[in-house]
């Protein structure tokens, strides 16, 4: 049966990250989105919560805890309610480290894993998003191709966060019609960091294209060697994790529009009297709490081996709507200050806007 109720280390974890995203992401969100960068100590103290440490095994240097999709879903929202960029960039290496901990070869377990476990932050990403119309994960234009011992990679990738400084790349490809990661180092003969991407929103989130020219991988460095991997599993992960980040950016904006409705006063009364707007916002926050039950009724599933693929997708989806509406919401609440790129309202759209297009940009 599902539980509200968190545990004692959920609770403990939660509050933490609440107070780190109030006090230390929300104070260089704004400034760090104009620059284009995250300070370098702000994602070392996120990733010294040790969100991924916690779910790798001590056999591997962690801590020895499960897996639990919950308890990710529950530290997604309070980093998405901070800022999403630093919350991406803070945990991309979670885009190798939870492939790897679900679906990898016991080799790869033993070579990888316990790289995630250390103090410093791990320069590790993966690439799954493609620069095409109406992207499908299942069906990738990106190639695996088997040679002998061997794969051979050809393709494009977008959206690749952090490949700049990467020194361990996930890539998926479609092998035979079936999407298949590879474990690829830099450098690998053929593999090519494109520019930085301009982008509409996280614009302090740095992400490249990645081109792939006859690139081989030995067949051993196939995520999960010759089984394989559960791509399907793998996606119902990162749509938990986007869906508790767009949680997480909505709750933000839509606390900051109510507060500011309180606050301001037009013909000698708080604009939250009117009843338009005292209205729009109740909508909000119903709407919010809706994508919360959906995703922690997905997590939940997850953590206790059943197929939960369609709540994860349904999650997705609804929350990609749903942060879109949200922070449009909160723009028309302050009216054309909503506008003004000193308030954070704005930021707060463009990306919430681009959930839609986020497609294995997080792992929960």
């Amino acid at each position: 049966m599902l539980s509200f109720e968190m545990s004692d280390e959920q609770k403990m974890l939660t509050d933490q990250l609440a107070r780190f995203a109030r006090d230390a992401v929300r104070a260089i969100a704004h400034e760090a989105d104009e620059a284009g960068s995250v300070p370098p100590e702000v994602i070392d103290t996120a990733w010294g919560f040790g969100l991924v440490p916690a779910q790798i095994p001590e056999a591997f240097g962690g801590f020895g805890e499960e897996h639990a999709a919950l308890t990710g879903v529950l530290a997604y929202e309070e980093l998405g309610w901070g800022d999403l960029a630093v919350a991406l960039h803070a945990m991309t290496p979670a885009l190798v480290a939870i492939p790897v901990l679900e679906c990898g070869a016991e080799a790869q377990k033993a070579a990888l894993l316990p790289g995630f476990c250390e103090m410093d932050f791990p320069r590790a990403t993966a690439a799954l998003l493609e620069p095409a119309m109406q992207f499908d994960p299942n069906d990738l234009k990106t190639t695996a191709t088997r040679e002998n011992d061997a794969y051979v990679l050809n393709g494009t990738k977008a959206y690749v966060p952090l490949a700049a400084d990467a020194e361990q790349f996930l890539i998926y490809a479609s092998e035979g019609g079936q999407t298949q990661g590879f474990l690829v180092p830099r450098g690998a003969d053929g593999l090519t960091v494109g520019a930085r991407e301009k982008l509409m929103g996280v614009k302090a989130l740095p992400t490249y294209t990645l081109t792939l020219e006859g690139v081989r991988v030995p067949a051993a460095d196939r995520l999960g060697g010759e089984a394989g991997a559960d791509f399907g599993r793998l996606m119902c992960y990162s749509n938990l994790a986007l869906a508790s980040l767009a949680v997480g950016v909505a709750r933000g904006a839509a606390e900051y529009a109510r507060d500011y409705a309180r606050e301001r006063v037009q013909f000698g009364e708080p604009i939250a009297h009117r009843q338009a707007i005292a209205f729009m916002i109740a909508e909000m926050f119903i709407e919010i709490d809706a994508t919360r039950l959906m995703v922690w009724e997905a997590a939940w599933k997850m953590d206790q081996g059943q197929d939960a693929s369609k709540e994860c997708y349904l999650a997705r989806m609804y929350a990609d709507d749903m942060v879109v509406n949200v922070t449009d919401r909160a723009v028309q609440t302050l009216g054309g200050y909503g506008f003004i790129r000193e308030y954070p309202v704005e930021m707060w759209l463009r990306n919430g806007r681009g959930f839609a297009t986020f497609d294995g940009l997080a792992m929960v």
